[in-house]
């Protein structure tokens, strides 16, 4: 097992690569949008709906209503972002059960630009609702004096963003690969099963963690 999917490479030429997280992460990609174009091209708004539509609607309406909680009053509007950062994460650790399977978000390159995505649509969302103006002001608030530490706790907790998840992600493949060296086979079946349930915990903080982020600028910040 390699320590990160970026290690296992398929093809190099020069400086250019085709590794594991890239092959992982269109692959997901296209089954996800094919599996979500499949659900919804025939969606009923009768009483009697399919099986995968009903579990479509269960899995929105409990992303719209997490989004709420956080203190965005039109979860509609932020949906479409902050549902996709979840699905994919939650897919991507989820797809762990697969022999020879690497999760993507094992790799920093990935978690980087998830947290990227993050970094770029906090301000954009801010200044959507705020005006631009008005969210440039907030890094001055409460005292001019603040502007240096605002601008270094955006980059830091976009830093902290894509560290979290690639750490708690590499680490689990770590134990697991150690474990399979050592010990009986069976016992990292049940550490695999742990690191399906650590991979829904880690793509649910994570998108909470861009709501917040996400209500401050939108809400907190124009206080």
């Amino acid at each position: 097992m390699h320590l990160t999917p970026d290690d296992l490479v398929f093809w190099r030429w020069g400086f250019v690569e085709l590794n594991s997280t890239i092959v992982t992460t269109w692959v997901l990609m296209f089954v996800m949008t094919v599996g979500a174009w499949l659900i919804t091209r025939k969606l009923a708004t009768e009483v009697h709906i399919s099986r995968w539509q009903g579990f479509l609607e269960i899995v929105v309406t409990t992303i719209e209503e997490q989004i709420k909680e956080v203190g965005l009053q039109h979860p509609a509007k932020y949906l479409g972002f902050l549902g996709t950062l979840f699905l994919f994460i939650a897919v991507s650790n989820l797809c762990a059960i697969i022999p020879g399977y690497q999760a993507p978000t094992g790799s920093l390159s990935t978690t980087s630009a998830l947290a990227l995505s993050v970094f770029v649509a906090v301000p954009l969302f801010g200044i959507e609702e705020q005006g631009l103006g008005g969210y440039l002001k907030s890094y001055l608030k409460p005292t001019w004096i603040m502007l240096p530490f605002n601008i270094i706790s955006e980059l830091s907790r976009t830093l902290a963003l894509a560290m979290r998840l690639f750490g708690n992600i590499m680490s689990g493949a770590m134990i697991v690969a150690i474990l399979l060296s050592i010990t009986p086979l069976v016992f990292p079946i049940f550490m695999d099963l742990l690191g399906l349930l650590t991979g829904m915990v880690q793509a649910y903080i994570f998108g909470i963690l861009a709501t917040v982020y996400i209500a401050a600028a939108t809400r907190t910040r124009a206080a």
